[in-house]
């Protein structure tokens, strides 16, 4: 393909906020490649935020899950359906990338009017019935050893891109959202380093165990500023954590959208989080360094990589089950309560000193 041309590719991968984070290299690999390319992107509303307005993507299409969701079926989220399809054909896109790989993804395909539908040969689903161009992966989709970056990265080779390089390009945050972290960080001490205590995620096995935050809170001998982060789903979890703790928290629980979360990441200097949406996050911006804890998931499937990233999980024969629920059926689950806090802290103290 001449790289001069005006390619037009289409990327779906509408979930979840982790998944569209781990896409993004796939795009910059794609506008190297192409610099005059016009990228779309089909996304769910959840996972828009890095997707609208980011300097790469020209075009967002966004999937308002929630509003179908709420209605339940309906001949209004029906006609909403084709109206989007309507939107994204209009572009006369060159080639679609099914990079989600299920049957929500490829029913988005199958209505598109592009000659060229490329995806992987193992996705779960059906997904490949309606696609023409069908890679050969090079190691099967949940191969806890292979990242999913470099598995969104095989299309960037496919297409004769570089599939080496892993970068990451966020929206810019709004100077609305400036002005509110500045104010909701205005608590901080700017002569001490910051750290980000994120503890919740989705899984009940992907959380670590919860009086072990405190324990990293209490015996931290570096004198730094802490902010706590979650939703007001995570409440309770956040309450447990700042009432056990003998040192003063910022508490932001349930006080930031992702812009503002993303944006008092990049003013960190640590975030520490389990196999999270947020950790995801702090990756992406490339400002603090990263300490995420695995507990039921592989660190070498969805952990970030790199000199100031660091990975740690349980060193016990069933772990990473990838599993939602424990297949133990344990009160107390292993893998969420083997590593212990002394070594986050020991950590910690290497990365800040």
């Amino acid at each position: 393909m001449d790289e001069g041309f005006c390619l037009k590719i289409l990327i779906i991968r509408l979930s979840a906020l982790g998944d569209t984070i781990h896409t993004l290299p796939l795009v910059s690999a794609l506008k190297e490649k192409y610099p005059n390319c016009e990228i779309g992107w089909v996304v769910e509303d959840k996972a828009k935020q890095f997707v609208v307005n980011n300097p790469l993507v020209d075009n967002a299409f966004v999937i308002p899950k929630k509003n179908w969701k709420n209605r339940g079926f309906s001949f209004r989220n029906i006609r909403e359906f084709f109206s989007i399809i309507s939107e994204i054909n209009a572009h006369h896109y060159d080639i679609v990338i099914d990079t989600q790989q299920l049957i929500k993804s490829a029913v988005i395909m199958a209505f598109l009017n592009i000659k060229r539908k490329i995806t992987l040969n193992d996705g779960r689903e059906f997904s490949c019935v309606f696609a023409n161009e069908i890679i050969k992966t090079q190691r099967k989709q949940f191969d806890v050893n292979y990242h999913v970056v470099r598995r969104n990265l095989e299309f960037a080779k496919y297409l004769g891109a570089n599939s080496d390089e892993v970068n990451f390009v966020l929206p810019p945050s709004s100077e609305e959202v400036m002005a509110k972290v500045t104010e909701l960080l205005s608590p901080l001490d700017s002569r001490k380093k910051t750290v980000v205590i994120a503890p919740a995620t989705t899984w009940k096995n992907k959380h670590w165990k919860k009086e072990n935050w405190c324990e990293v809170v209490n015996n931290l001998k570096l004198d730094v500023n802490f902010i706590l982060t979650a939703t007001n789903a995570d409440k309770d979890l956040a309450d447990f954590i700042l009432k056990n703790t003998n040192k003063e928290v910022l508490d932001l629980c349930g006080k930031t959208n992702l812009e503002e979360l993303t944006e008092v990441i990049k003013r960190a200097d640590l975030v520490i989080s389990p196999d999270s949406g947020t950790a995801h996050i702090a990756w992406a911006t490339g400002n603090p360094s990263v300490i995420t804890i695995f507990c039921a998931t592989s660190p070498n499937r969805t952990g970030p990589f790199g000199k100031k990233y660091i990975s740690i999980g349980p060193e016990i024969d069933c772990a990473p089950c990838m599993k939602k629920k424990c297949k133990l059926k344990l009160h107390n689950i292993p893998c969420t309560e083997s590593i212990i806090s002394d070594n986050i802290i020991n950590i910690v103290n290497n990365l800040l000193q």
